[in-house]
């Protein structure tokens, strides 16, 4: 027997699958190393609380 997801699992879901299309059409055109890369780098991102903030000037 098979249990239905939540609605938070469906939508974690979702983005895992978006994930997977985004990281292939990577691998595709640029390469593994640039694929993994670009993906560790946006996981630092979100980890450093830096996704959608513009970068502030210290001059």
């Amino acid at each position: 027997m098979t249990q239905a997801l939540s609605a938070e699992e469906q939508s974690k879901d979702r983005y895992f699958q978006t994930l997977a299309k985004v990281a292939e059409e990577m691998v595709e055109e640029h390469g593994k190393d640039f694929a993994s890369g670009a993906l560790v780098l946006a996981a630092r991102w979100v980890a450093e609380s830096r996704l959608g903030k513009a970068e502030e000037k210290t001059h």
